[in-house]
């Protein structure tokens, strides 16, 4: 194994009671997050934005090739046109356009008690839809050619630590995953070695949003953990 350049690692020594109250604390928190499908078009600072996208860049991921890009659409041009498309392949989703449905009836019956369908006005009223990007090539100089690796890994990471940050400087989120998403590269202008991952959508709620009941049942840790 070649040599390689280090620097000393330093981690702040937190008591143990401080260490528990601090990750409960972070629970709290992020159990409050919530999908959002009711948007204000209310303004979120820029500088918003950009914190949590420089700490989403701070995930772990595939031999530090750091395989995203975050696109970040405010025109009212961009956020209409990316409506119109996502909208359509809803609508095939969902069986609206007159076809059967893409969906099977097991996954449309999964999402009844969510209250999805076709239309997506938060697409145009939120103020920011960051479009997810994963990057298939280009390693850490983006050369379109260096192989990357752990993609879709890497890049979900950073969209949970994104999420994250979002929620704790106070803004909504939602995720949305059109399919297919081939539209979203061409709309932002991205290189063909990138996939369109995810959009999640920023903003704030308005004063009547709702969220579906279903939304709140969580899996208790006793069905999400093992202990070996």
């Amino acid at each position: 194994m070649r040599d390689h350049e280090t620097i000393p690692y330093t981690l702040e020594a937190i008591p143990d009671a401080d260490a528990i109250a601090r990750a409960q604390a972070l629970r709290d928190r992020l159990k409050e997050r919530r999908t959002c499908r009711y948007f204000s078009d209310e303004p979120v600072p820029r500088e918003v934005i950009e914190a949590a996208i420089e700490a989403a860049g701070t995930a772990p991921n595939g031999a530090n090739h750091q395989p995203w890009h975050f696109s970040v659409v405010s025109s009212p041009e961009k956020k209409r046109a990316i409506r119109e498309a996502a909208e359509a392949e809803e609508k095939r989703f969902y069986g609206e356009d007159g076809d059967k449905a893409k969906a099977s009836e097991e996954w449309l019956d999964a999402l009844a008690d969510l209250g999805t369908d076709a239309d997506k006005p938060f697409l145009e009223t939120a103020p920011y839809l960051i479009v997810v990007f994963a990057q298939r090539k280009g390693g850490i100089e983006e050369d379109g050619k260096t192989q990357n690796y752990y993609v879709n890994e890497s890049v979900g990471i950073a969209c949970g630590m994104l999420i994250a940050t979002l929620h704790e400087a106070g803004c909504s989120t939602l995720t949305h995953t059109p399919s297919p998403m081939g539209f979203l590269r061409n709309i932002c202008e991205r290189p063909e070695w990138e996939k369109p991952l995810m959009v999640v959508v920023v903003g704030k709620p308005t004063e009547d949003a709702t969220v579906p009941v279903h939304a709140l049942k969580k899996k208790p840790l006793s069905q999400i953990s093992s202990w070996l």
